[in-house]
């Protein structure tokens, strides 16, 4: 299925990721995401519900059943930082979050 191979490609460069690391993230082997991403195989539905979850965004959008959400540059970055910080342990989420705290106060002092 062409659509979904073109919109989990999609997806994961909106991320800012890689295709390895959308696959490592759904907990998928390489080659078995490529494969989905080549469009050569397609995957069951609990594998299709777990990349969807994973990419979040929803298995209607990735089968084509429905339209991307027009989105601007502001939330394609929100997406990425909460893509990227679900992937953090702990005491790294920590720090993203006593950074991105720091920077919004400086912002809100009218800082550049």
């Amino acid at each position: 299925m062409e659509i979904f191979a073109n919109r989990l490609r999609e997806r994961a460069e909106q991320l800012g990721i890689s295709n390895a690391e959308a696959a490592r993230r759904c907990g998928l082997n390489e080659r078995r995401y490529a494969h989905y991403t080549q469009g050569v195989r397609e995957p069951d539905l609990r594998t299709l519900v777990n990349i969807a979850r994973t990419l979040e965004t929803s298995p209607d959008y990735l089968l084509g059943a429905s339209d991307p959400e027009p989105q601007d540059e502001t939330s394609l970055l929100l997406d990425r930082l909460m893509s990227a910080a679900r992937t953090l342990r702990k005491p790294q989420l920590m720090t993203v979050v006593t950074q991105t705290e720091a920077l919004a106060a400086e912002t809100a002092k009218g800082s550049p």
